[in-house]
């Protein structure tokens, strides 16, 4: 295929060019003036943006949450990710309290073979395990590992934990994500507002204080400081957390972080009212001032990544909560936490730019090239450099689409951008060459997709 009149917005810039795809499904050329050869398809791309397509390295498909599950499993949740633009995901694998990792792993691979783009696996450990296990997953393709420092009950691990899971993943070449809030402290307020009938909704958020995020993320610099670690850490919420993050930079730490559109759009007045129960996610959402310095901290390169953490819910099954009582949840602490986004993320970042506040170029990079980088994709995945993967998107900066619900191919019957319209959208998507959506619809096939296996990090 021939890609022709559009311009081409990389991590160098803006130009007009055109892209002709090879018959092996990775770019062949990138240059003006290109020519069809004979039989050869033509798109032309005059007044359209031609871009790598997006790596979301934070998804949670087809995870149960207590006796619920989210709503959209690799099929449906890929299909609505190459209509948004987005070609490849990371999905992170959560085992139980007492479940082999290495076990959960399998299972996941598994459920991933439906996926209709490209996907790589985080694995997630809920205690200390072996550094053989480790290395089992590494020689697996699998060189990304998620700690969490919140959810004592379900997923936390100790300081202790972290120091020698860090140790281990330095030495396999392998990338810590944590998530950072400080779960002892979080336990506690939750159980004073519980017993002082504070049961609201709102609650979710005053009981997880930006405070606690940035506390944990200080820790999780200090740990890694001390192990010579290279850390990720996962949906920066708040101003306070993006201040530890710059601290732990300033003085050398290896971290990298990202945010996501949520906190970027929405605030925590919509955790009041009754569709509240439908705005629940972890971090939660945040006063409106923290939006603007995580806007700032996208623009000046302090936070490198916009993913989605992408965990939606039915209605019904918000209501049921994670105990699944027919009667519904009886406080916030039974609400099932996560919004959806993996196919409104480039559109939300997209109004970014129209905005100005951040650039074309900050565009592709948060979306596309820093993700393949962080996670060790790069130049396959997030670049439309001779060679890479032909994932590609032609975005349409002129056509409009409603982030309604129904509007919209993720498996949900909620939207939390209802009633904004976003100008931008894909034209057409490809995965390796093969068009996968096109005009907004999805022209792929479930099991499309490729498990991407990543070598050991060098750093």
């Amino acid at each position: 295929m021939l890609i022709r009149g559009g311009t081409v917005i990389g991590e160098d810039g803006e130009r007009r060019c055109d892209v002709r795809v090879g018959a092996d499904g990775r770019v062949a050329e990138v240059a003006p003036g290109l020519l069809p050869a004979a039989d050869e398809p033509v798109h032309e791309a005059a007044g359209k943006f031609v871009i790598p397509g997006g790596v979301d390295p934070h998804t949670h498909m087809q995870l149960p949450v207590g006796a619920v599950r989210v709503s959209d499993d690799f099929a449906s949740g890929t299909r609505a990710a190459a209509i948004g633009g987005t070609t490849t995901i990371i999905d992170y694998i959560t085992p139980e309290r007492d479940e082999d990792p290495l076990a959960a792993a399998a299972r996941w691979r598994d459920l991933a073979e439906l996926s209709a783009v490209d996907w790589g696996l985080h694995l997630s450990f809920t205690a200390a395990v072996p550094e053989a296990v480790i290395a089992t997953a590494a020689e697996a393709g699998i060189t990304s590992f998620k700690l969490y420092l919140a959810y004592p009950d379900r997923l936390q691990v100790d300081d202790g934990a972290v120091v020698n899971l860090m140790r281990s993943a330095r030495r396999q070449g392998a990338l810590v994500t944590l998530h950072c809030e400080n779960g002892a402290a979080i336990e506690e307020l939750r159980r004073e507002a519980l017993a002082a009938g504070r049961t609201a909704v709102i609650e979710h958020a005053r009981t997880r204080p930006a405070l606690l995020e940035a506390e944990a993320v200080a820790r999780a610099a200090v740990l890694a400081e001390l192990t010579g670690a290279a850390i990720y850490i996962v949906h920066v919420s708040s101003a306070d957390a993006l201040a530890a993050l710059r601290a732990a930079v300033a003085r050398g730490v290896d971290v990298q972080a990202e945010t996501c559109p949520q906190y970027l759009y929405l605030d925590e007045t919509r955790l009041q009212g009754a569709d509240a129960a439908n705005f629940v996610c972890t971090p939660p959402l945040r006063e409106a001032r923290h939006a603007e310095a995580l806007w700032e901290g996208l623009a000046r390169g302090w936070i490198q990544t916009v993913a989605t953490d992408h965990c939606p819910f039915f209605r019904a099954d918000r209501r049921a909560g994670v105990n699944g009582r027919a009667t519904g949840f009886r406080d916030f602490s039974e609400i099932p936490g996560g919004l959806p986004g993996v196919e409104t993320r480039l559109a939300l970042m997209w109004e970014g730019v129209r905005a100005k506040k951040i650039s074309a170029v900050d565009w592709v990079r948060l979306c596309a090239g820093a993700p393949a980088r962080a996670f060790g994709l790069w130049p396959t995945k997030g670049s439309l450099a001779v060679g890479a993967d032909a994932d590609l998107v032609v975005w349409d900066p002129q056509r409009r689409q409603a982030l309604e619900a129904d509007d919209l191919d993720m498996a949900v019957d909620h939207s939390p951008y209802a009633g904004m319209v976003a100008t931008g959208w894909p034209e057409l998507v490809t995965s390796r060459g093969r068009v996968v959506a096109r005009d907004g619809r999805f022209v792929g096939e479930p099991g499309w997709g490729r498990f991407l296996a990543r070598a050991p990090l060098s750093r």
